[in-house]
């Protein structure tokens, strides 16, 4: 069969994708990408916000209009949390639920595979990964959470936490390095309690990855900042293990963060941002903020600008808050008018921008004298013959440059050269044969 596969959302998402992808290819099935190619198309949705909700079920819609002959097999959060009826409406085919996302594969090749083998069975191919146009693998170390946060619907979607097994997820890592995968970001819905069912912990999961692969490059995705643990940061002493972390901070006001159930006052995060920063001086913390939270007053908002612009974020997902049917937040008193959420956002995406040019002049002048290790990405074909080129340099900071070759999964030494437009421009150092 003819697969295309697409989500929404979250890193996690993304890692899972790339399980279906490995998983049909090892079947035999072909990695289309495009939907109109396709036999069956698999879409990982979203429901972290009313407007996921809505975008979920606008790619299920597109999908069908670009291939109303393919089946349709629809997981994720909007697909577990939707009532059947709704879901029927839309046409879906097979509905996986997060609960049974590991079988996923196995129930849609019984449902829809063809009786003859195809020829990608038998004839060897490049990783499903490079088949998707990615070249940095997100990998799944584990899904639920046991926290509450009052804003967040993910816990009710995917449930109690439950970890890979290290063995697993060693012999997966070892794999994609064996298949030209340079860099692995390891993802979950709460990946800093990774390993609470099994005796274990993310620090001797990444030790083990260090001991027991050859992998280049360890990266990871969102890690809540109070599961950091003092051994945790002697990790960064290996060059392996990239200097940058998503540290999700949420609001820079302790009384907000305390109705938001959060576990981790400013104080500790501004601790927290010192350590790693003593331990590489270029280490990049980007975040995510949430605006307008219900009860945010005008001081409030203040003390949550004041210490955002103070802790030199690299980058900010900002997301103007959202009220989610199902979470203890929707219900909470004092709602924050939505024309306010609308100031405040844009008052924080003007701040996010000046403090992540702040960042990349300051970066730019400590690589002075240094060529850092860019694992360029995607390349685009120019009318002249040469690649425009990006990439992202090992504290994932983004760098462009054009090449007369194709760099896409090269590890290349990189001059930055200078900051335009958000972005590093680079000279890539080493020639390409």
């Amino acid at each position: 069969m003819r697969i295309h596969l697409s989500a929404l959302g979250c890193r996690l998402n993304e890692a899972e994708l790339e399980q279906w992808a490995g998983a049909f290819s090892a079947a035999g099935d072909q990695i289309s990408s495009t939907a109109e190619d396709a036999d069956v198309m698999v879409l990982n949705t979203c429901a972290v916000t009313k407007e996921a909700v809505r975008k979920s079920r606008q790619r299920v819609q597109r999908l069908h209009r670009a291939n109303p002959e393919a089946k349709l097999v629809v997981s994720g959060c909007y697909s577990s949390l939707e009532s059947p009826e709704a879901l029927a409406e839309l046409g879906i085919d097979l509905v996986v639920p997060n609960t049974n996302k590991e079988n996923l594969v196995p129930l849609t090749r019984a449902q829809f595979q063809q009786p003859t083998m195809p020829q990608s069975a038998t004839v060897p191919a490049e990783t499903a990964l490079f088949q998707r146009n990615r070249h940095r693998a997100f990998i799944k170390i584990q899904d639920g959470c046991r926290y509450r946060c009052t804003f967040c619907i993910v816990t009710v979607a995917r449930g109690a936490e439950r970890s890979r097994s290290i063995e697993t997820l060693v012999n997966e890592v070892q794999s994609l390095s064996e298949s030209g995968v340079h860099e692995v970001v390891l993802t979950g819905v709460h990946v800093g309690g990774y390993g609470s069912d099994l005796d274990t912990n993310l620090f001797t999961l990444v030790s083990a990855l260090l001991n027991d692969t050859d992998i280049a490059r360890i990266r990871f995705a969102s890690v809540e900042p109070w599961d950091l643990s003092p051994e945790f940061f002697t990790l960064f002493n290996n060059p392996r293990v990239q200097p940058h972390m998503h540290l999700p901070l949420q609001s820079g006001s302790d009384t907000v963060l305390r109705r938001m159930a959060r576990r981790c006052k400013t104080n500790d995060f501004r601790v927290l941002g010192e350590t790693l920063r003593e331990q590489v001086p270029d280490f990049n913390i980007t975040t995510d903020i949430i605006v307008g939270f219900p009860g945010e007053t005008e001081h409030e908002w203040q003390e949550s600008i004041e210490f955002i612009d103070s802790m030199d974020f690299g980058h900010i997902h900002i997301f103007s808050y959202s009220e989610r049917e199902g979470t203890k937040a929707a219900s909470l008193p004092n709602s924050v008018p939505k024309p306010i959420r609308a100031q405040r956002s844009k008052e924080l995406h003007t701040l996010a921008a000046t403090q992540k040019q702040r960042v990349l002049n300051n970066m730019l002048a400590l690589a002075e004298n240094q060529s850092p290790l860019v694992l360029w990405e995607r390349g685009e074909e120019l009318p002249s013959g040469q690649f425009k080129h990006w990439g992202y340099t090992p504290n994932y900071l983004k760098v462009t440059t054009t090449s007369d070759h194709n760099l896409a999964n090269l590890v290349l030494p990189t001059k930055l050269t200078g900051v335009d437009q958000g972005l590093f421009t680079g000279s890539v150092v080493k020639s390409v044969n």
